[in-house]
């Protein structure tokens, strides 16, 4: 077995240099906004070769995408505390912590401008609104299952997640758990 076909060791080197990319990608999305940096100015910042970053995604928006969706799978799993009420506020508490926290602004207007006109863009945020859209339908799929009377995954997102967003994207106050639990209180 050569060493390109050899599986990579999840924490080992190519681990840590996934997350110094990813945290390369954060910061300066933090520091100049989306569209303004370049594969070599990441690669600069992560101390990695830019061919390496193009080896390993093939692209800045497959790497943009790779940094939403590992964010979104890591900063927000689907709780199951087994009702569909604690499932709500505790997965509406992690994202609103996730997307207050030091990097989460620079993620939600990383996913917003990933939803922008170029094709490969599009594409990501396609990739992170199925994925977020099928992390909220398992949770709703469990609750049903459970004989709860569960919302549908746009209920959620239009009466959760979405006024969470706009707060953090316009700088429109805190999120509370008051707030947070507010609108859970109102889709149920």
């Amino acid at each position: 077995m050569n060493e390109r076909q050899r599986a990579r060791r999840p924490g080992g080197r190519s681990a840590r240099i996934g997350a110094e990319v990813h945290q390369a990608v954060t910061d300066l999305i933090s520091e100049r906004g989306y569209g303004n940096f370049t594969v070599g100015e990441v690669a600069a910042r992560a101390g990695v070769a830019d061919s390496s970053i193009y080896r390993r995604w093939g692209s800045l928006e497959k790497l943009l995408t790779d940094v939403a969706l590992t964010r979104l799978n890591t900063q927000s799993p689907m709780p199951d505390t087994g009702s569909l009420e604690g499932d709500l506020r505790t997965y509406a508490a992690n994202v609103a912590r996730e997307i207050t926290g030091p990097d989460g602004v620079a993620v939600v207007r990383l996913a917003v401008a990933l939803s922008g006109n170029d094709q490969q863009a599009v594409q990501a945020s396609d990739d992170l609104r199925t994925e977020r859209m099928r992390q909220l339908q398992s949770m709703l799929d469990r609750s049903r299952e459970r004989g709860e009377d569960a919302p549908d995954a746009l209920g959620v997102l239009d009466h959760v997640l979405a006024p969470m967003y706009i707060r953090v994207l316009f700088g429109m106050g805190p999120l509370t758990p008051e707030y947070v639990d507010g609108l859970v209180d109102r889709l149920l």
